[in-house]
């Protein structure tokens, strides 16, 4: 946790642009160690400390309350531009952003004390997946009175992703006596909690989405939070979430076209099948390096688009209390989830029809693009999305944003 209060002053309509300045010199330092890191399995603990140092976790926090205010368009930029540099590092801030907007909801007192400790440069992780065992809507991860009045927290949760970095994480919890899930904060140094990194999948290794154990851990009455499903905080944060992983995606296409751009920029060999050329002065390579970079404009130019939807979702539904145009934002978002994923993994591919064998080489680690591109793109299965946006467009059926996962709910005969 940084100690920093964090000071913005920012002009109307610039906001990037300054922004930009402020953290660009931190996303070159991020990106001189990803292949490094990526090869050597080291988290990025120095690189999350620099952002936040520079408040980059503060950047949604309303100007009201001292925070930059950015818009999500902005905010969307900036995630690419980071995950252009490590796709780790945008990933996992997705949770602490998350928590940030949902602060907006809370009662004036509970968000007054939180935006200031994120001003202060406290974050928040994610707990709330498990791995098994919870049918579809229920949670085996319980909190329960105790004998003497407390709360106690128990279960196991996994995809806890950016926790490991974090001060606190959010729990999604069963309460006794309570209908559907709530939410704790619990710091992850309390007592009974556990953090591991076993995340082993083949990409996005360094984003901290390992297990979390909670065992007997107290919780006070204030760190507990409902959460109603189809409330407008809930419908605003689902599309949130999946708006974070589309910049991640549209990073890692630019990540993608830069990379191919250098390799050939610096290849000395060519094939006696080929021109006879240079690569770099060859038209079909410049044209292969030509449809990778429209992939990845293509891509990032959707995820802004979508960012620009959200905006307005958002806007309106504050102003007006009406949480039906909050699903506008909800449509975009699986528009782009059903092209944002393929136009990114296309990138990452089409970066080794631009070389030879040599690209192939593990010290390399060019094949980081299009595994981080993979697994952020198998966090929402693409079927679904596009069935449901049909769906809607045909008869007109309100969108439900991804909010549970579990077991199939056994069929009745």
């Amino acid at each position: 946790m940084s100690q920093q209060q964090f000071s913005w002053s920012l002009a109307v309509g610039t906001e990037y642009q300054q922004l930009q300045r402020r953290f660009a010199p931190i996303f070159a330092r991020i990106a001189d160690g990803a292949l490094a890191r990526d090869l050597e399995r080291v988290l990025p603990f120095e690189q999350v400390k620099w952002l936040d140092d520079a408040g980059f976790g503060a950047l949604r926090v309303p100007a009201e309350f001292g925070g930059a205010g950015v818009s999500l368009e902005t905010l969307g930029r900036l995630l690419i531009d980071l995950a252009a540099a490590d796709s780790n590092v945008a990933h996992l801030y997705r949770s602490h952003l998350g928590f940030v907007e949902s602060v907006r909801f809370f009662d004036p007192a509970r968000r007054s004390e939180w935006y200031g400790r994120i001003l202060q440069g406290e974050t928040v992780g994610n707990a709330s997946t498990e791995k098994g065992g919870n049918v579809i809507g229920t949670l085996n991860t319980k909190l329960t009175r105790a004998l003497d009045g407390t709360w106690r927290l128990n279960g196991e949760k996994f995809y806890s992703t950016g926790t490991v970095f974090s001060d606190y994480t959010r729990v999604s919890v069963a309460v006794d006596g309570r209908e559907g899930r709530s939410f704790v904060l619990v710091p992850i140094n309390a007592l009974g909690v556990s953090v591991f990194d076993d995340w082993d999948g083949f990409g996005q290794k360094l984003t901290g989405t390992g297990t979390t154990v909670f065992e007997d851990v107290v919780i006070p009455e204030n760190l507990i939070f409902e959460r109603t499903i189809g409330t407008l905080p809930a419908i605003t944060e689902a599309a949130f979430f999946q708006y974070v992983l589309l910049a991640v995606l549209a990073g890692i296409a630019r990540g993608a076209r830069d990379a191919a751009a250098e390799l050939v920029l610096k290849r000395q060999r060519t094939f006696n099948t080929g021109s006879g050329l240079p690569f770099r002065e060859d038209p079909l390579i410049q044209s292969e390096i030509g449809r990778i970079a429209a992939k990845a404009f293509a891509a990032e130019s959707t995820v802004l688009a979508t960012g620009r939807e959200l905006d307005t979702a958002l806007n309106e539904a504050l102003e007006t209390g009406d949480v039906s145009g909050a699903y506008r934002g909800e449509v975009a978002v699986e528009a782009a989830q059903i092209i944002v994923p393929e136009l990114s993994l296309d990138a990452a591919q089409a970066l080794f029809l631009t070389v030879g064998a040599s690209a192939t080489s593990t010290s390399k680690g060019l094949d980081r693009f299009w595994r981080n591109a993979q697994t952020v793109a198998t966090h929402n299965p693409i079927a679904f999305r596009t069935r449901s946006l049909g769906d809607f467009y045909i008869n007109g059926t309100i969108p439900e944003g991804l909010n549970a996962i579990g077991d199939a709910k056994p069929q009745t005969a």
